[in-house]
């Protein structure tokens, strides 16, 4: 039955399934976007420090990066392993993808106490409203995203993904190499452009 699911007739020539994870992808690339213009436009405008330039931190971000953008390739592979019906694989990839992730929040999380001790918080200045409100955000879609995986392990251990299923580990994979992209436009426009901005006094001076 889920077999037959996946190949079911729809004028778009897509499963319902997929479409609908398209729509929300849509829907939540166009979230993202109103709030990385948000940062944007409000860049260098604090009045008040810390300013990116006195905390942000690109060496540290660019390895959280390549271990999120680890995970994606972790997540292709698992995908592999489920149309290929290796179950083994599908475990192992799908770990690796939950262990990535986990390390990828795990670097946020440092990232933002560390932040919070330099005298950065939500309601500081601009820049700390703007910067956490849409790192934290992305920070849930990881989050979330990993429920997800943990959920499709466990199916996995249970032996419950076949190729039959595969479906279900695509739509997954679709989401987390969403929140991967995302990341890396953030990861551009936040750390390697304005991550060096300083507040307008100072930037007068």
């Amino acid at each position: 039955m889920a077999h037959a699911a996946e190949h079911e007739y729809t004028t778009t020539g897509l499963n319902h399934r997929k479409l609908l994870m398209w729509v929300f992808l849509g829907s939540d690339c166009m979230f993202f976007a109103s709030l990385i213009a948000t940062y944007m436009v409000y860049r260098g405008q604090s009045l008040n420090g810390p300013y990116p330039i006195d905390i942000i931190d690109v060496p540290l971000t660019t390895i959280s990066t390549f271990v999120l953008l680890m995970s994606s390739f972790a997540m292709v592979q698992a995908l592999s392993a489920t149309n290929a019906n290796n179950q083994r694989g599908i475990r192992i990839w799908l770990f690796v993808t939950i262990i990535l992730g986990g390390i990828f929040i795990a670097f946020q999380a440092y990232e933002f106490n560390a932040f919070k001790n330099e005298g950065l918080t939500l309601g500081v200045n601009l820049f700390g409203a703007t910067f956490f409100t849409l790192t934290g955000f992305h920070g849930a879609h990881v989050a979330l995203g990993l429920i997800w995986l943990t959920a499709l392990l466990i199916l996995g251990f249970k032996g419950r993904l076949s190729p039959a299923t595969s479906l279900d580990v695509e739509i997954a994979a679709l989401y987390w190499h969403f929140v991967d992209i995302v990341w890396i436009v953030i990861f551009t426009l936040l750390y390697l452009i304005a991550g060096f901005d300083t507040g307008p006094a100072i930037a007068a001076g």
